[in-house]
């Protein structure tokens, strides 16, 4: 379909998934080969789009910052730093500055996993709960709107 829709279907995926597991994502696209400077795009609270510099790859990006996390993680300021990539090269690069990395097919099979749980859990929940605003309050909250109604303040 092209680079573009490709592009916006993970922007799409990685938002709900980064939404569901509580991720702070960061997405790197390479405009190595386009005449523009870098640019982030903030998507939601949780998810970043990054768009290199002219002449950097995101492979380099992605080294810088993890360099930058390095000290971070090894105080545990930072827990975790994953980077997603089949690169082998990068792979062992970024292990060097402590953070681990999955590949392209687990992330996939990551993200695969954490919609159906989103689905179980929203299908679940839509048949626990009646269409009445009532049911969603706990009962110390409905015992009180009903001492208020009968004014027993």
């Amino acid at each position: 379909v092209g680079l573009e829709a490709a592009r916006g279907e993970l922007v799409e995926a990685m938002t709900g998934y980064s939404a569901f597991q509580g991720y702070t994502t960061q997405i790197v696209f390479d405009a190595q080969y386009q005449n523009t400077s870098s640019n982030k795009e903030i998507i939601t609270e949780l998810l970043s789009v990054y768009y290199t510099d002219f002449g950097q790859t995101a492979d380099t990006y992605i080294e810088k910052s993890c360099a930058s996390f390095r000290h971070q993680i090894a105080q545990s300021l930072i827990s975790r730093v994953i980077v997603a990539t089949s690169d082998r090269a990068q792979q062992l690069m970024i292990q060097g500055y402590g953070a681990e990395w999955l590949s392209a097919q687990q992330l996939c099979g990551e993200v695969e996993a954490t919609v159906c749980r989103m689905r179980q859990k929203y299908h679940t929940r839509k048949q626990s709960k009646s269409r009445f605003l009532a049911n969603a309050i706990d009962a110390k909250a409905r015992q009180r709107l009903a001492e208020l109604r009968m004014g027993l303040q």
